[in-house]
């Protein structure tokens, strides 16, 4: 539904709260704001298919900064403020954004940038020399509707296994804006959501899954709650103080919240809870059950990306009696494929490729785009899997060695890029190692110019070395040592060689 539909359906009604402030926006005052900041973008001479650049944490202003670069008809690139200045700079300057959106919360990151393609860099809460104030210039724009208002999309930056990540640029839609009614009806059908439920998001809004939900319920008048930032109690607290009928997690926070003591467990009432769905990482068959024993059967489980090329979903119901699967496709055909390109049967391991999908390609990289692509043009997002006799999609491994930390990917070729330029750094490996509550964590095994270096010592130095240079996620919370890596004489490492010991005895590692 438009914006102002919903304006004036639901004046008074609240549109979004911020959990831990009290914060709150009316669907009139949301209207509002992004009109003008359409208006905003319009001025500053922003045209249909322009990028504009986001780093904000979860924040009140957030959304109607998204919505006002929707309805203006331009990409929007939010950016995970947890990077160092590096990678934000690369993605600014790659996303070829004229307009960079901050706040004075990122002002130690911020401040280092060098925004040169930017026209303009405007600053949400406070300003500093060489930002302008995005308060001041909204609230100078009149709050109707720009003349040529149309669909904007997101573009933001998905997982690679090699060097930086790239954009997920799909078309703009034609026609007039109408807030994307492809992906809420989706939802709506899917989860049962209605203008009556109440939706929680604990995880930060510059995540696709996130933002792409939140800005969907809040197409179709559900009231939205945003936490600045996920705590397991103060989670539980919200759902039951909000009286939360839908939600969305990832398994970390299923982990978090299962360890917390029985007695704060059963403190809060989450007995409003329709639907809690997950997604983004794997999530344990034990940890899925006892979160199906405690909630009740309103789990529900999805398999998509970025890409928007497919979407798999499975309920409660259907997980108990498919457990491990990530369910049925509902947007897209699934093959199952060799390295050869042929499809394989069923109950056997391959290459998972969606037919009939969304399309996107991935921004300036005609290499990556093609790397993605079947013979047939069927689209991967690179993952391993198999189908059951119902259809069911199990995920079995990356094709990559990408790593899964609580919901967050990280690229491990940079951390080696990174590492090997060390000087008492001979070979370097990274990769994903068990971790009961993030589902993995970030390993390195290096092998020393000198092996008289092995020890505490150099290992402490190294990872150090990591956090000072690239985000911390991104860095090593351990390091081993080998005398020598397992490289074929072309140069390849065998990985899997180093992996495989740190897996035995654990579940089979998918997604």
């Amino acid at each position: 539904m438009h914006p102002s539909e919903l304006s004036s359906k639901f004046p008074n009604k609240i549109a979004l709260a911020m959990a831990e402030t009290g914060e709150t926006l009316t669907f009139k005052e949301w209207d509002d704001l992004s009109m003008r900041a359409s208006q905003l973008f319009r001025f500053l001479g922003l045209k249909r298919g322009d990028h504009v650049a986001i780093l904000m944490e979860n924040d009140i202003s957030f959304l109607p900064i998204c919505f006002g670069a929707k309805r203006s008809g331009l990409f929007f690139t939010a950016i995970s403020y947890r990077l160092q200045e590096e990678e934000v700079e690369y993605i600014v300057s790659d996303c070829q954004a004229k307009v960079f959106v901050t706040s004075i919360n990122q002002t130690s990151v911020v401040e280092k940038l060098n925004l040169a393609n930017c026209e303009k860099k405007l600053m949400v809460g406070g300003t500093i020399p060489g930002f302008d104030s995005w308060e001041n210039l909204i609230s100078a724009q009149p709050a109707v509707k720009i003349d040529d208002e149309s669909n904007g999309m997101q573009m933001l930056y998905s997982s690679g296994t090699t060097g930086m990540p790239k954009g997920v640029l799909r078309p703009l839609p034609d026609g007039p804006y109408d807030s994307g009614a492809e992906g809420p009806n989706l939802i709506a059908a899917l989860y049962g959501v209605t203008d009556q439920s109440i939706y929680l998001t604990p995880a930060p809004l510059y995540h696709s899954a996130p933002l792409t939900f939140t800005m969907a319920m809040m197409s179709m008048g559900t009231g939205c709650v945003v936490m600045k930032q996920f705590d397991p109690e103060k989670a539980l607290a919200t759902i039951e103080k909000y009286s939360v009928t839908h939600s969305q997690w990832v398994p970390t926070m299923f982990v978090r919240m299962l360890k917390l003591d029985e007695q704060i467990r059963s403190k809060y009432n989450v007995s409003s809870l329709e639907c809690a769905i997950h997604a983004a990482a794997p999530c344990p068959i034990p940890i899925k059950q006892q979160m199906i024993d405690w909630w009740g059967p309103c789990i529900n489980e999805y398999y998509a990306g970025t890409e928007g090329n497919g979407f798999v979903a499975i309920s409660s119901e259907q997980w108990l009696s498919h457990k491990g699967s990530v369910g049925q496709p509902l947007t897209a055909q699934l093959h199952i494929v060799d390295e050869d390109g042929n499809e394989v049967a069923v109950g056997e391991s391959g290459t998972v490729y969606f037919e009939g999908g969304g399309e996107f390609e991935y921004f300036n990289d005609e290499e990556k785009t093609n790397d993605s692509r079947h013979a047939k043009g069927w689209s991967t997002l690179g993952d391993i899997g198999y189908l059951d006799e119902e259809g069911y999609l199990y995920l079995t491994d990356r094709k990559s060695f990408m790593i899964i930390s609580g919901g967050v990917n990280i690229y491990p070729q940079e951390t080696e890029n990174l590492l090997v330029t060390h000087p008492r750094v001979m070979d370097v490996a990274v990769f994903g190692v068990p971790n009961d509550e993030f589902g993995e964590e970030v390993k390195a095994v290096v092998q020393p110019v000198d092996w008289n270096d092995v020890g505490v010592e150099l290992a402490n130095e190294l990872i150090d070395f990591c956090r000072d240079n690239i985000s911390h996620i991104k860095c090593p919370k351990s390091v081993d040592f080998e005398k020598e890596l397992p490289r074929h004489p072309t140069g390849k490492l065998y990985k899997r060689i180093l992996k495989d010991k740190y897996w035995e005895g654990h579940e089979t590692k998918i997604l």
